[in-house]
């Protein structure tokens, strides 16, 4: 009886129904839509974020560069042997330099490690190369054509030399400019490559500690036609390429990657590090052992992502408080309005129903009964809301998903950010951490985005047979049957 019923109000009020239901539709329709954005956007910022300190990093420890003395040159010197001016051969000169920030001693590494909150810690070394290749030209002597071949002899004055000039010759060189990252192969969870995939070749095996190899960033390799099995010189050691690595997103942490042992030999930094990468045993208290290290490791600095992500700049930031705010706030306002319009509009029918309720109390429908009826339509009227609106809102970030459109992300950079000079979090000094990247956006709709929506629908039909059924409890079968409709 009560679903017949049930079935027929509900047809004879199509007009009501699809008026309630479309306003709930519409509330729900926007709050999926808010918070897959949302979504999107911390998946575009982690994207971001993870082009810089890779997977499983949740802070890195660093010292910051001192500051340049007086009396110190930050000129690199080049020295270039002398040799048969005949000579056609190439000569070169590579100097090696510690990037970004002061070096600490890997026994910080171990240091770090120990401390309360950290699963594991490891070292990294970041070098920049300048590299200048060229060679010399010996110019040619041309004699002056006089028609006395020499001037002065016996006799004559002038100092008996050929009178000429010399032409050509001089210098070619080339100067190439690249960094290089020593990472600790036995850790190959954390640190900067973790934000690379392996495209040709292979990474590094725990066994090539102090191995010479090398895996160069696939944009590097492009542009110096590096393959694997290339041999790459640095300070004129040689290393054999064993893979080709490509950056998830954004640029790579650097250019050229070589086991620890290889880096520190190469900078001149013997059991030396710039930065210390960081995974904490629990998410949630990053801050924590944040606190921790910097109270118990004097003159460092500890930067988080969630530091990071606070200079993320651009329109993906725009973007992603636009959605979280006002997306937000919109969406709250429209489910508001709904629910009241909801309210109102079964409140008002049941007073358009108060001869039809009369009858069936006084055919002995109790108030209870009457009032379950109410809010069964209401319900009925909630998750048709609901079932159109979550149609709605999958549509709507089906279209964001497919339209992609494009954010740019610019991470502030220079000297004071959040990773130190010269580099973001966890990018050993790289200048990335100034360069602006562009991020497709994406609305992925969660299950509990889903389950959301399904809530609210049956919050929005409860609250509908609330106003109505507490509008139909109170009728009184010799009333409602005097009133005409």
């Amino acid at each position: 009886m009560f679903f017949t019923y049930l079935r027929r109000e509900l047809r004879r009020r199509r007009k009501a129904a699809l008026v309630v239901a479309s306003g709930l539709a519409l509330g729900i329709a926007l709050v999926i839509v808010v918070n897959s954005v949302s979504s999107g956007m911390g998946k575009a910022q982690d994207k971001v974020l993870q082009s810089l300190y890779g997977l499983g990093t949740d802070m890195t420890v660093t010292k910051a560069a001192a500051a340049p003395s007086a009396n110190s040159s930050e000129r690199p010197r080049f020295n270039f042997d002398a040799q048969d001016s005949d000579s056609d051969e190439e000569q070169s000169s590579d100097r090696v330099l510690v990037q970004g920030f002061q070096t600490l001693a890997t026994s910080t590494v171990t240091k770090v490690g120990d401390q309360k909150g950290v699963a594991d810690a490891v070292g990294g070394l970041s070098l920049q190369v300048i590299k200048v290749s060229g060679q010399f030209t010996r110019g040619q002597f041309q004699q002056n054509d006089d028609g006395g071949g020499r001037q002065g002899g016996p006799g004559g004055g002038g100092t008996g030399q050929p009178q000429g000039e010399v032409q050509g010759g001089g210098a070619n060189f080339d100067v190439n400019n690249y960094s290089v990252f020593g990472t600790d192969v036995t850790e190959p969870a954390l640190g900067p490559l973790t934000s690379s995939e392996i495209t040709s070749g292979r990474t590094f095996k725990t066994s090539e500690t102090d191995a010479k190899v090398v895996v160069v960033d696939s944009a590097y390799a492009k542009e110096k036609k590096y393959k694997v099995g290339s041999t790459i010189t640095i300070k004129g050691t040689k290393y054999k390429t064993i893979g080709i690595a490509t950056a998830s997103s954004g640029d790579a942490a650097a250019n050229l990657y070589i086991p620890l042992k290889q880096a520190q030999t190469l900078g001149d930094a013997k059991n030396k590090v710039t930065t210390i990468y960081v995974k904490a045993t629990d998410s949630q208290q990053i801050d924590t052992v944040k606190s921790t290290i910097q109270k118990n490791i004097s003159g460092t600095t500890v930067t988080t992502s969630a530091d990071l992500a606070d200079t993320v700049s651009g329109s993906l930031s725009t973007a992603s408080s636009l959605a979280t705010n006002v997306g937000k706030w919109l969406s709250i306002a429209v489910l508001v309005a709904a629910f009241l319009v909801a309210g109102l509009l079964t409140s008002s029918a049941v007073s358009r129903r108060v001869r039809e309720f009369g009858t069936l109390k006084a055919l002995g429908w109790r108030s209870g009964r009457v009032t379950r009826q109410v809010v069964g339509e209401a319900m009925v009227n909630g998750l048709l809301g609901g079932a159109l609106g979550i149609a709605l809102g999958l549509a709507g970030a089906y279209v964001v998903t497919a339209i992609s459109p494009t954010l740019q992300a610019q991470l502030g950079g220079g000297g004071g950010g959040a990773g130190g000079p010269g580099g973001g979090f966890g990018g050993p000094g790289r200048q990335a951490a100034a360069r602006t990247l562009d991020v497709a956006l994406t609305a992925p709709v969660s299950a509990t985005t889903v389950a959301i929506a399904v809530a609210l629908a049956v919050a929005g039909g409860l609250i509908a047979g609330a106003f109505g059924g507490w509008r139909a409890s109170r009728l009184r079968p010799a009333d409602a049957l005097r009133r005409v409709e």
